[in-house]
């Protein structure tokens, strides 16, 4: 079992979505998070003030997958974030040693469904 985390551009959340319908991965959490990368944030002005912006919005992609849906996963993730442009996101792969699901008592690949 693997965890897959992904930050993309929250513009990119329903490409990202419909790819990862497309491979057949239904369940995931989404959740909002600030990020800088290598883009490095901005500055604009407000009021006359010069105020760096560097912590830029995302989306953060949490999705339990058993071992044969890691790598389509990741393809459907890079498919529907990817625009070639620098912030486009990451995608992290972690063990995931233990998942029950609550309602049933159910504990592995059996609760990630």
């Amino acid at each position: 079992m693997k965890l897959i985390i992904a930050y993309i551009q929250p513009e990119k959340l329903n490409d990202v979505k419909q790819a990862l319908y497309a491979a057949a991965v239904y369940k995931m959490s989404v959740t909002n998070a600030l990020g800088c990368g290598q883009q490095m944030g901005y500055h604009e002005t407000y009021r006359g003030v010069d105020i760096e912006v560097n912590l830029l919005k995302k989306l953060r992609i949490e999705i339990g997958v058993n071992e044969d849906f890691v790598a389509p996963c990741i393809d459907a993730i890079v498919a529907g974030a990817r625009t070639g442009n620098i912030g486009d996101g990451k995608i992290f792969v972690l063990d995931l040693p233990r998942c029950i699901r609550i309602r049933t008592g159910e504990e592995g690949n059996d609760a990630i469904g």
